[in-house]
């Protein structure tokens, strides 16, 4: 795979992978003002303080997720095997990667996964 490209990327990911932790400690924050909240309100502010914490909660899940996903795809960069799949271990199109930089599988293994998951 091209140096300047798996630079770009390198790049790319570590600024994704800083804009994640901001947005997680961002959120921790947010948890701590709903949960003071809760202590002193009423049962309409619980029920939506309830659904507030909810949503957060999902929002931080996926945002770790995504951030384990950066982290793989920065150690295979480290690896040297960043832009292969996994599966076949055949080189991923630089397309895919620029707009899934953390793909782990070609377009056809992943495809065939997810139609095995179903």
């Amino acid at each position: 795979m091209d140096k300047a490209f798996l630079k770009k990327m390198k790049e790319y990911l570590l600024e994704q992978r800083k804009t994640l932790l901001a947005s997680l400690a961002d959120q921790s924050e947010d948890m701590r003002g709903l949960i003071k909240t809760v202590e002193s309100g009423d049962e309409a502010d619980v029920a939506a303080d309830v659904i507030d914490r909810t949503l957060l909660t999902a929002l931080g899940t996926q945002d770790a997720n995504r951030l384990q996903q950066i982290d793989s795809a920065l150690d295979r960069i480290n690896q040297g095997t960043y832009g292969r799949c996994v599966k076949c271990g055949k080189e991923i199109p630089q397309e895919r990667l620029e707009v899934l930089p953390y793909a782990l599988m070609c377009i056809n293994c992943a495809s065939a996964q997810e139609r095995k998951n179903r």
